[in-house]
C-alpha cells in the first residue's frame, strides 16, 4: 500500500459523477478504511460534505471536499491529478457546531448538533410568535414571522443567505441571528451575536401557532422552547486549497452584483 493509500479514505454521494470520481480516485491513490484514514476526501456537493463532517466530528480526521455536486460553495475544485500535493498544502479550518436543546409540547427535551443552522418555522397558516432571549436577557419580546434561525459561519451561505442574512468569514467569532419573513417588528433584520452567546426561543401561543425546529436535518415537531449555543467541545476540520480559500470565496460572494 502506498503512502497516500494509508492516509486517504474516499467517500461519495449517490450521484453518478460522484460515484465515478470515487472509483477513479480510489484506484489511483488507494483506499484506506475510514477508521484508519487521516484524511477523508468527500466527493459530492455541500450537503454531502456536511454529512461527512457530522459523521467525523471530534475524531481528529480532516475532511477535504471536491465538488461533484451542484453548488459546492464549501468544496474544492475537482481535479484527479496532484491530489497528494494539494492536500499537503491545504489550509485547515476548524468548525464548531451548534448545540440545540428543544423542548416539545409533550415535555420531551431533544438535543442535536448543527453545522449549518438551527432554524424554527411556523407550521400553520398563522405567523409564529416567538420571544428571543440572549444570554438571559430578553431582546425581542415578540417576533411575528415565518421563522427564525441561528447560523454558524459555515452555514451563513446556506439558508441564512436565502433569508437575506449576513455572510460570515469562517474564522469570525460570530453567529447570525436571522428572521424569515418578519411581520412585526417589520424592519427587524436580525443581529450578529458573539459565538459565546446562548440564544433561547420561547414559542408564544404554541397550540394556536405551532412551530417546528431543526438542527440541520434533525427536525423536532411542536416545540415550546429552543436553546442554542456553540458547542464548547465538539469540532470538525475542513481543508481548503490556498488558491480557493473560504475567506476568498466569502469576499467574492459579497462583491457579486
Amino acid at each position: 500500500m502506498n503512502k497516500a493509500a494509508s492516509r486517504f479514505a474516499f467517500v461519495s454521494s449517490d450521484t453518478a459523477d460522484a460515484k465515478a470520481a470515487l472509483e477513479s480516485l480510489s484506484a489511483r491513490y488507494g483506499q484506506a478504511p475510514i477508521e484508519d484514514a487521516e484524511i477523508i476526501v468527500a466527493l459530492g456537493g455541500d450537503g454531502f460534505l456536511l454529512q461527512t463532517l457530522r459523521d467525523t466530528m471530534s475524531t481528529g480526521k480532516k475532511v477535504y471536499g471536491m465538488n461533484r455536486g451542484t453548488i459546492g460553495f464549501l468544496m474544492n475544485e475537482y481535479r484527479a491529478s496532484g491530489l497528494t500535493g494539494r492536500i499537503a498544502a491545504a489550509v485547515a479550518e476548524t468548525i464548531r457546531p451548534l448545540e440545540m436543546q428543544a423542548v416539545t409540547a409533550e415535555g420531551e427535551t431533544i438535543s442535536a448538533l448543527a453545522i449549518n443552522e438551527v432554524a424554527l418555522w411556523r407550521q400553520s397558516y398563522q405567523t409564529a410568535k416567538i420571544r428571543i432571549t440572549v444570554d438571559g436577557q430578553v431582546r425581542l419580546e415578540e417576533l411575528s414571522c415565518d421563522g427564525v434561525m441561528v447560523a454558524t459561519p459555515a452555514g451563513s451561505t446556506a439558508y441564512n443567505l436565502s433569508a437575506h442574512g449576513p455572510i460570515l468569514p469562517l474564522d469570525a467569532p460570530l453567529l447570525a441571528l436571522t428572521p424569515v419573513s418578519p411581520f412585526r417588528p417589520r424592519r427587524w433584520r436580525g443581529a450578529l451575536l458573539s459565538n459565546k452567546a446562548t440564544v433561547r426561543f420561547d414559542i408564544l401561543e404554541p397550540e394556536k401557532r405551532p412551530v417546528n425546529a431543526a438542527a440541520d436535518h434533525t427536525e423536532v415537531k411542536a416545540v415550546t422552547s429552543v436553546t442554542v449555543q456553540e458547542s464548547p467541545t465538539v469540532t470538525a476540520t475542513l481543508l481548503f486549497d490556498p488558491s480557493h480559500s473560504w475567506n476568498e470565496r466569502i469576499l467574492a460572494e459579497q462583491f457579486r452584483y
